[in-house]
């Protein structure tokens, strides 16, 4: 330990029992060992553990506490790297921003010739350390409202402290901006980008006064109030039910009301006709067994000459195949249950069980990335008022780490966020 960590973290293990260290493993520790030095030898980020350097330097982390932080590694593949962070066996080195530190590993995973970080004989080995979905995870009715409501209903007033004042949950648009320099990023450029990328989709979907709309997972409804704004006669459905009731006093402070229903309803059980049905960042919740019937959902409520526009974020398809059974940190800690697409099988999905075809609009990526890295300085910035919510270190570690990892994500290219419009084929 050093002197410029002079309180490093300990989680209280009764609130954070997944984070109770594994029972020491010597072959897994000297596993997890060997795979580090594997994978820090053209790696451009600095690893420091036991006071030796591992890596060819840049973006540097400290290994607190050694023994727990490889058991963990060495245990569980998918999970382990951030769960020693939540529990404070490792830091950024001060100074060292921590999406900046993760992008390395971001960026191997998305270069094709390099995003296996282990050689292929180690690679062999994985399934000693990767786990797999767990099956009480499934996104029927029941269990669709149980994993949307442990992330959406954490805290309407957590949520409100780091999202810009339209209170929108998905990638902004930021335009000609969105790949200038990250530490220029400010909050007070948050919101008129939300309200672009609201725009932007409301265009696309060509809605004007009159026009029916649904929004399928409606969030804090943004969307559907800026719809009502132009005249549109809007449903809004989600499953978290706090989250519905934030929406509907946010209607009603818009004065919208009569032009929007909110219902706690799931997409399944939606009925009626819309001239366009809209849908934000909620695929990746919906399962890949369930695919099929949400883009079949959609179709089923359009009007003949109906349109409909998904924003997705979205991963390279080969990766997504390669991922696709496996548990990893995001979605054991934040969206569980969740899968992310790849726009070749959402194209494959629609043209195999609908009458829909998917046409990608615009690419977000970089917008992405600049709107998590202002989510995260607001985050850190309001964390004291966060905190008195009764959130607790260990939750402040777990949100750095989700919104630092997806940042890195979008930043290295191994994640995309696109705006489709679904048409009638």
């Amino acid at each position: 330990m050093t002197d410029l960590f002079p309180a490093v973290h300990q989680p209280v293990a009764e609130a954070w029992p997944t984070l109770v260290p594994p029972r020491s493993n010597p072959v897994r520790r000297a596993g997890a060992l060997a795979a580090i030095r594997m994978i820090a030898k053209d790696l451009p980020a600095t690893l420091i553990l036991d006071n030796r350097e591992y890596g060819l330097g840049g973006p540097a982390m400290r290994v607190h506490r050694t023994a727990p932080f490889l058991a963990r590694l060495g245990q569980d593949a998918g999970s382990g790297f951030g769960e020693a962070y939540l529990a404070g066996d490792w830091d950024a080195e001060p100074g060292t921003d921590l999406a900046d530190l993760l992008l390395p590993f971001a960026e191997r995973f998305s270069n094709e010739e390099t995003r296996h970080l282990l050689p292929k004989w180690a690679q062999s080995l994985r399934w000693l350390v990767t786990r797999s979905q767990p099956g009480d995870l499934e996104n029927d009715r029941a269990g669709a409202r149980e994993n949307i409501s442990r992330h959406y209903d954490l805290s309407n007033s957590m949520f409100s402290e780091f999202l810009d004042p339209t209170l929108t949950y998905s990638s902004a648009y930021f335009g000609d901006r969105a790949a200038s320099d990250l530490a220029t990023a400010s909050y007070d450029e948050l919101t008129q980008a939300q309200l672009d990328k609201l725009d932007a989709i409301l265009d696309a979907a060509g809605i004007r006064a009159g026009s029916r709309v649904l929004d399928i997972g409606c969030g804090w409804a943004s969307l559907a109030i800026r719809a009502a704004q132009r005249g549109a006669w809007v449903t809004a459905i989600t499953i978290a039910s706090q989250q519905a009731l934030l929406a509907q006093r946010r209607i009603a402070d818009a004065g919208v009301s009569d032009r929007v229903q909110v219902a706690l309803r799931d997409y399944r059980d939606q009925i009626g006709e819309f001239d366009a049905v809209l849908s934000v960042e909620m695929i990746e919740a919906v399962g890949e067994k369930y695919w099929p019937v949400y883009f079949d959902a959609i179709e089923r409520r359009l009007a003949p000459d109906g349109v409909a526009v998904v924003q997705a974020i979205v991963m390279p398809h080969a990766r997504m195949l390669a991922t696709r059974n496996t548990f990893t940190w995001v979605q054991k800690y934040i969206f569980p249950g969740g899968l992310i697409p790849s726009v070749k099988v959402i194209k494959e999905v629609t043209g195999n069980h609908t009458g829909l075809h998917a046409q990608v609009l615009r690419h977000l990526g970089p917008d992405y990335a600049r709107t998590l890295r202002i989510w995260r300085n607001r985050f850190i910035d309001r964390w004291p008022a966060i905190a008195a919510q009764g959130f607790d270190d260990t939750f402040r570690r777990m949100w750095e780490f989700y919104l630092a990892y997806s940042e890195a994500g979008f930043r290295s290219g191994y994640l995309d966020d696109v705006q489709l419009l679904l048409t009638r084929r």
